[in-house]
């Protein structure tokens, strides 16, 4: 459903050759039917930079991406008929209210309006527990109500592939089970979710598969199983080792212990200041 065939995106200096590390690089994944994939990465790794390309909001500089079959580039219109996108900044109509946003996004896509259309968003905003501000302005609604309009307009005209940048941010730990739950949900019905989060307890426990992104480049896919060696390491530990974070710690310690001499020699006792008496 999902398709990154060696999708590569340069910015500025690195498309004049002053920086010959593309944003991505050659990316090669891809996402079935009913499967969650979650995708993993520090800041900067090429994350929300890949979405864009898959989704079509940004053109890669070589390769293709694929939904359904069809070619984002070419068939684009077709392509994004049949996505769901929540960013990681949600742009909304804060002029609106939620039911109104819930009626553009429908006009948006082509949703025919109907009695099983509005019945559709009533369902949405119940089940986000929105109802209560359905005929309130955005511009009033909080970031977690924010970030779950959003994830509601996604959901409207039922598409075959949804992408998710970061959707927990603003979600209180009861509206995250609950997406978790809408996930599981939607994957059953065939849908393919493409996640890219930092919450590592949330795709250890909720992701069919896994890809773990670094500079650019892919460099760990499979189940969760497979990926942390059917449970030897945490995918914490896997993440922080491919991606070059696990001397955090130390450096933390070094550098908050003072940034000087071991606090713990001679020579620094030597030269502490007394404590006031």
């Amino acid at each position: 459903m999902i398709e990154a065939v060696g999708l590569t995106k340069h910015y500025g200096s690195a498309r004049a050759g002053r920086d010959s590390r593309p944003a991505v690089d050659n990316l090669f994944l891809s996402v079935g039917a009913g499967e969650l994939f979650g995708f993993l990465g520090e800041n900067g790794a090429g994350k929300t930079t890949t979405i864009k390309m898959l989704t079509g909001l940004i053109p890669p500089t070589s390769g293709a991406a694929r939904i359904g079959g069809c070619d984002v580039a070419t068939e684009p219109l077709r392509a994004k008929q049949l996505v769901g996108y929540v960013p990681d900044n949600p742009f909304l109509y804060e002029r609106l209210t939620g039911r109104e946003f819930m009626e553009f996004v429908g006009d948006l896509y082509q949703v025919p309006r109907s009695s099983a259309r509005d019945a559709r968003a009533r369902d949405l905003l119940a089940l986000f527990e929105l109802s209560a501000k359905a005929d309130v302005p955005i511009g009033g609604y909080s970031r977690g109500m924010r970030q779950k309009i959003a994830l509601a307009a996604a959901l409207l005209h039922e598409p075959r592939a949804l992408f998710l940048d970061e959707p927990t941010v603003g979600l209180d730990p009861r509206s995250t089970r609950r997406l978790q739950d809408v996930l599981r949900t939607v994957c059953a019905r065939g849908v393919a979710v493409f996640l890219s989060t930092h919450v590592l307890s949330v795709a250890s426990g909720l992701c069919d598969r896994v890809g773990i992104l670094h500079r650019g480049r892919l460099v760990a896919q499979g189940t969760v199983a497979e990926v942390t060696e059917n449970g030897e390491r945490t995918l914490e530990e896997v993440f922080l080792g491919l991606t070059g974070g696990a001397g955090a710690a130390e450096a933390v310690a070094r550098l908050l212990g003072g940034g000087g001499a071991d606090s713990s020699s001679p020579e620094a006792e030597d030269t502490a200041t007394p404590a006031p008496r």
